[in-house]
């Protein structure tokens, strides 16, 4: 992939032949995401706007793949766009973010969402797993 210019703004492209950076404006919600996970708070218990709740068996999965894999999950540096990717899949974006640790920096485990569009021009993400691809 490319390198990625953090500070240029980056779209929601629908562009179902090749994988596209993460758009700009799904960064703060996908760091929010990571941040609770960091935390261990693998539900979102404190909910987090335009994310869907976490189910109670999508979170123990992830808190097990998390514990399973041995580290401290840390919060995103601004690099993580430069590898993490998103694909338009006709009435969605299938999207992969690297996930860091305190050990190892960009570790093996992703974070895959699932991203629609929503109302009034904003986007509903989705949590579906943590894990190494």
């Amino acid at each position: 992939m490319e390198q990625i210019n953090s500070t240029a703004q980056v779209l929601a492209v629908k562009d179902g032949e090749s994988e596209r950076p993460i758009p700009s404006v799904w960064r703060p919600t996908i760091q929010e995401i990571v941040r609770a996970f960091v935390h261990q708070d693998y539900q979102l218990s404190g909910g987090v706007p335009g994310v869907a709740p976490v189910s109670t068996e999508t979170s123990e999965r992830i808190k097990s793949y998390v514990q399973d894999y041995g580290v401290q999950l840390t919060e995103l540096p601004e690099e993580t766009w430069t590898s993490s990717t998103c694909i338009w899949m006709g009435t969605r974006w299938d999207v992969l973010v690297d996930l860091w640790s305190d050990s190892e920096g960009r570790s093996d485990l992703v974070l895959r969402l699932k991203v629609s569009e929503g109302v009034e021009g904003g986007f509903q993400f989705s949590i579906y797993m943590v894990y190494v691809p």
